[in-house]
């Protein structure tokens, strides 16, 4: 059957679920209880004892991760990396502002994959140069025109991807950089007091993000030496990407949610650096009145303008 009935060992009441959402009970050595998570939950707390729980299995044998970048802060200073993200935000919601309408504040190890990798770099520009001159008749422009090779070889070195379903690549994309070099290796011990997820998307199935962040990246690279013309065309670009090796990793990150207006908003903060991400919603009321004010403003000065015309002719 797809559901599922258990009993709580801390209060004797049922515990039901749907077996197809793929969830499992884990047991709490402190106190019994029961925890429903799903199948990609690594670590968590008791929420009958609040001592920490580490689902030993997801994380070892081939799910054991080869690095961890330990957190550096705290769930205090991501509640003040939220009031920073929402500081300066005219068009914001005053009660959204508030910090007690924060739904949840939680610290994930979360899984990603770093990969290594060389490229080989060939590219053909077509550029421009121009210059201008004058004499007593005419004005003149020579266009000179220019076919640029370019080719290099640039090592890559942990180009981290994403290794959840769960969170949005962009979001997580956007909390980068983290430094490996304070990377450390795996002990279950760090997730400690922390949720943790192990992956459920595969090394091969994310090669393609790898591969595509390469091959911008020396494309890019290729790009920067082309300077010094007034227009430059790529005509071609190639790039071979070879020596590739690929490890596991969790990455400390915080996760803040709330609800507004029935929509629910994700904030994310790197839990090495304190880089924070996340969408805001917008106040129609205040993104009317600040167009009122400028209208207004423009509005005076066109009749100042005006004015000043009409007085000097």
């Amino acid at each position: 059957m797809a559901l599922q009935e258990y009993k709580c060992a801390n209060c004797g009441g049922p515990i039901i679920f749907d077996s197809r959402l793929q969830m499992r009970v884990y047991l709490c050595r402190s106190c019994g209880g029961e925890i429903v998570g799903d199948q990609n939950l690594a670590a968590t707390s008791c929420p009958y004892c609040a001592n920490p729980v580490v689902m030993v299995e997801q994380v070892s044998g081939m799910l054991r991760p080869d690095i961890v970048i330990p957190f550096k802060l705290d769930k205090e200073q991501a509640k003040e990396g939220l009031t920073r993200h929402l500081k300066g935000k005219p068009f914001l919601p005053k009660i959204f502002k508030d910090r007690q309408h924060i739904d949840e504040v939680k610290g994930v190890y979360l899984p990603f994959w770093l990969f290594d990798a060389d490229a080989d770099v060939q590219a053909r520009y077509g550029a421009t140069r121009m210059r201008s001159w004058s004499d007593s008749k005419y004005n003149y422009v020579e266009t000179s025109y220019y076919t640029l090779y370019r080719a290099g070889r640039l090592g890559f070195e942990r180009i981290p991807v994403d290794g959840s379903q769960k969170m949005p690549d962009d979001l997580m994309e956007s909390i980068e950089p983290f430094n490996c070099a304070e990377a450390v290796d795996f002990q279950t011990a760090y997730l400690s007091g922390y949720f943790a997820e192990k992956y459920d998307i595969g090394a091969e199935q994310s090669l393609h993000r790898a591969n595509a962040r390469v091959q911008r990246s020396a494309a890019e690279a290729m790009d920067a030496t082309t300077t010094g013309y007034q227009s430059v065309t790529t005509e071609s670009s190639n790039v071979r990407i070879r020596n590739g090796e690929v490890s596991y990793a969790l990455f400390p990150v915080w996760l803040l949610n709330t609800m507004w207006n029935g929509t629910r908003y994700t904030f994310a903060m790197n839990g090495q650096t304190g880089k924070f991400v996340g969408d805001l919603p917008l106040s129609v009321s205040s993104l009317w009145r600040w167009r009122a004010i400028l209208t207004a403003v423009f509005s005076v000065l066109l009749s100042l303008l005006v004015m000043l015309v009409l007085t000097m002719s």
